[in-house]
């Protein structure tokens, strides 16, 4: 589509990104290889479509390079407001500046994202692929959100606790700093791989340096560069990021103007809630200066709509902020994931307030139980995290109770039964894939001592040993029992308030009991002890009234047929007296009387407090400098779940922690901690005693995997470490020759080790190497004749080779030097796509299992 009057360009409907750079006071378009690479001197504007369960989701940015000139952000930010009319006021519109830009613009680019210097004013393009005369140093920060910018060639650009490419054209050698963690060099080595495959068509090699002693090749060829260093690295300058604290500090402002002054006037504070926002206004959210939205009411002018970012910058400046804080556009009914989270409750357009109105995305409490074939769960992952059921409850249940900070079996005829001044461990084994499986839930009692939630945790770590360190670790607190906890005690689960289940306790059990019954099955119904009088009931549900004589099953109006079946099943376990069925409207005296009299208690149809709007979002979590730091991962799947992590899953009704193996102590130790602390700062408010649920490495169940789309449960068998990563780059074996242009300075790979592996502690740099670096006057990449181990190549001597050459060969048939393993690496990026249908790069990112299948397929295994 086009917009004659505001000279847009052609803007396709299309899934996924659309990049245009500002030349000129026009939007150009970028080369789709080219994007993820942004000139720092320019300005640009980025659409982005997803598909959503509610349609289409568009977000506009416009990013502003830090050296780009005020009539290039002006034109940007103009043509981001006339494509945001042309769009039909639907996108989220954004401002992004160059090094703090915003998690959903870092999630559109996977491998990172590179800053250059310079920009179309100075004549500079976005680079073609097979171009190598290159030389400059990136510094790579960032473990999650990779960004890379073009510093100057020299020792005073290095620190220690970063990585460093130093790109040569046909050699990216990856310097990492002596006190980066493996995250930092795996990122670092994506993103080398991703300038290697987009860039230079697959034909650099890749050399790493993770100790400088043991690497002195690499060091040497980085001499030549760079000159010799003289003093000390310096050390890592930290991420400036805000905590949580920081976060939750939201502050809802009404944004007009009266008398051509801007009038911002502070209306409300955390927790914000939906009403607040007036359709014939603009409001301002301030998330704790860490980002500010503009929210744009649908009855509001034409002019206010037009203002928002300018007003959104006047109220930074006011405020003191500094000019690179993030900000976000949004208009009433397109409001994006982000911003509805700020908030404690939020109804979508098509639902409504009220009894007997329609709402379109069930939130009413009565909504029918609809039973799901449990034999679909592990065929479709996410039912089972929609669910939250990771089977159908037929496995192995063990219960113990914490007494006197010990474990004591509880008599199996009391399975299901919990006391409000207790604490329990419940493991649950079940089977899959042949194997156990296990889930360890520790349900703490609202009057249970801190000594003993001490123990209980505690022994909970005891017996997670004891089974391997496999167990998922699920913190119940009582009244928030998961759907899967009500589902293994097959319809008796029952909370009493107080008490205890020691046999030796002098504290009488009261003659008068009331229980509430919710549950339509044996999977989902719950009877939890409420006060023992009339002001309980609810005409929703069933009530066991249990007394000295008989015990009464109330039965209210709103209830069903099902509900009253599974509260006879209680019935039967909470009191061995007579059975008295009552309607409501029905009662006997003897009934009030044992409620103390009659009393005004619930009557109406009662709405279900549901978060319908809240999406999944996917967090890494730190508080190793003493503060709780959170890092989102927006469009999150299973590839940022990184094994020296801890990741927090929020999915609204409970939160997950996911431990890598590789995790550090301190923060595995501190994640529950971290996981309270999340639910404490967060800005809508949330409940404290949400259900935190521990998951390990390779023992995730599928009331977690389901949030991910496309699980691959061989990953963390099959997919590879850092180290496994690094070795790896020695595949390119059959390239036989490397030589590198660095003004005047030729290379010969004889003579260096040069990685796409560790280099050999035992080569050295030899005489004939040092001359040619102090002699050679070639400014080409020539082929050295004197190499006798070189293969037998195609003509471009890149160690490339027909299809007909390796396919369906032996390995005595292959040419020498080609890895048997990995044949098809030497084809030609045409013949590779036109074998696979796919990029070697898209390869390369599918599970090795995959790889495998497919080379078998084609007569490349």
């Amino acid at each position: 589509m086009t917009d004659g009057d505001s000279n847009l360009p052609i803007i396709e409907r299309k899934l996924g990104l659309q990049i245009w750079s500002i030349e000129n006071m026009k939007m150009v378009p970028v080369p789709e290889k080219a994007y993820g690479t942004f000139f720092e001197g320019d300005c640009y504007v980025i659409l982005h479509n997803k598909r959503t369960s509610h349609g289409i989701a568009t977000d506009l940015h416009y990013w502003i390079g830090k050296d780009s000139t005020q009539d290039e952000q002006g034109a940007a930010a103009l043509y981001v407001i006339q494509m945001d009319d042309a769009l039909g006021g639907n996108p989220v519109q954004h401002r992004e500046v160059q090094g703090h830009e915003s998690e959903t613009f870092q999630s559109y680019f996977r491998n990172g994202i590179i800053y250059k210097k310079g920009g179309a004013a100075s004549g500079f393009r976005h680079v073609e692929t097979n171009v190598y005369n290159i030389k400059r140093l990136l510094h790579v920060k960032g473990k999650k959100h990779i960004s890379a910018t073009e510093v100057e060639l020299s020792w005073n650009s290095f620190n220690k606790g970063d990585v460093f490419l130093l790109d040569l054209g046909k050699v990216l050698i990856q310097w990492n700093g002596p006190n980066c963690n493996i995250a930092e060099k795996s990122r670092g080595l994506a993103l080398a791989r991703s300038i290697r495959d987009s860039e230079r068509g697959g034909r650099a090699q890749i050399g790493i340096i993770d100790n400088e002693k043991d690497s002195p090749d690499l060091m040497q060829i980085m001499k030549m560069v760079l000159g010799e260093r003289r003093g000390e690295l310096r050390e890592a300058i930290p991420d400036t990021k805000a905590d949580e604290l920081q976060k939750a500090n939201v502050r809802l402002y009404h944004v007009y103007e009266k008398d051509n002054d801007l009038v911002v006037q502070e209306i409300a504070t955390r927790p914000l809630t939906q009403d607040l926002l007036q359709h014939e206004d603009c409001h301002i959210l301030d998330q704790g200066g860490f980002k500010i939205y503009v929210w744009r009411g649908k009855l509001s002018s034409q002019d206010e709509k037009k203002t928002a970012f300018s007003r959104a910058l006047g109220f930074i400046q006011a405020k003191g902020y500094p000019p690179s804080t993030n900000i976000e556009v949004i208009n009433d009914g397109a409001e994006s994931a982000m911003f509805k989270q700020l908030f404690q409750k939020w109804t979508e357009k098509e639902e409504t307030q009220g009894l007997g109105k329609v709402y379109t995305t069930s939130k009413i409490a009565k909504v029918e139980q609809v039973k799901f074939d449990t034999t679909q769960l592990h065929a479709r992952p996410e039912l089972a995290a929609e669910q939250r059921m990771v089977d159908d409850a037929s496995g192995n249940v063990e219960v113990w109770r914490i007494e006197d900070l010990h474990m004591k079996p509880v008599d199996p005829k009391k399975y299901g039964q919990f006391y409000g001044g207790d604490c329990y461990l419940v493991l649950y084994t079940y089977m899959r894939s042949g194997r156990p499986h296990y889930i360890l839930y520790m349900w703490q009692g609202r009057h249970a001592s801190v000594d003993e939630i001490t123990a209980c945790a505690i022994n909970a770590v005891e017996l997670d040993k004891k089974y391997g360190d496999e167990a998922v670790q699920v913190r119940v607190t009582m009244g928030k029992e998961p759907t899967h906890f009500l589902a293994i005690f097959k319809g008796k689960l029952i909370i009493y308030e107080g008490g205890t289940s020691r046999g030796q306790t002098s504290t009488p059990e009261p003659t008068i009991r009331l229980f509430q019954v919710r549950g339509t099955d044996e999977m989902n119904t719950k009877a939890t002890e409420v006060p023992a009088r009339a002001s309980s009931l609810n005409s929703n549900d069933v009530f066991l009234l249990a007394t000295s004589q008989v015990c009464y099953l109330w039965c209210g109006k709103g209830c069903s047929g099902d509900e009253r079946e599974m509260a006879k099943m209680v019935a039967d376990v909470v009191s061995r007296r007579d059975k008295l069925t009552i309607s409501e409207g029905q009662e006997p005296a003897e009934f009030w009387e044992a409620l103390g009299g009659k009393a005004p208690y619930a009557s109406e149809k009662r709405f279900q407090e549901r978060n319908t709007h809240y999406q999944p979002r996917l967090f890494e979590c730190s508080n190793q400098t003493g503060r709780f730091i959170m890092t989102e991962v927006v469009g999150f799947c299973q590839e940022d779940l990184d094994e020296d992590d801890v990741m927090l899953l929020d999915t609204w009704q409970e939160v997950f922690l996911w431990i890598g193996k590789s995790s550090n102590a301190y923060e595995r130790n501190e994640a529950i901690a971290s996981a309270k602390e999340y639910l404490k700062t967060h800005p809508a408010g949330r409940d404290l005693a949400t259900p935190i649920i521990l998951v390990k490495q390779g023992y995730e169940p599928l009331i977690f995997t389901g949030w991910f789309n496309a699980w691959d449960p061989y990953k963390w068998s099959d997919g590879k470490s850092y180290e496994e990563m690094k070795n790896s780059l020695g595949d390119v074996s059959a390239i036989s020759e490397i030589t590198v242009d660095l003004n005047n300075i030729n290379l010969n790979k004889r003579n260096i080790s040069m990685i796409n592996s560790t280099v050999s502690n035992t080569k050295r740099v030899t005489s004939e190497y040092k001359t040619r670096l102090n002699h050679s006057d070639s400014n080409s990449y020539s082929n050295s004749s004197n190499c006798n181990s070189s293969p037998s190549p195609m003509p471009n001597g890149d160690g490339v080779y027909s299809r007909e050459v390796l396919m369906n060969k032996t390995v005595d048939e292959l040419p020498e030097g080609v890895d048997p393993a990995k044949k098809e690496y030497y084809l030609s990026d045409a013949d590779f796509h036109d074998i696979f249908g796919k990029s070697k790069h898209e390869f390369y990112q599918m599970p090795k299992w995959k790889q495998q299948n497919e080379k078998k397929q084609y007569g490349l295994f």
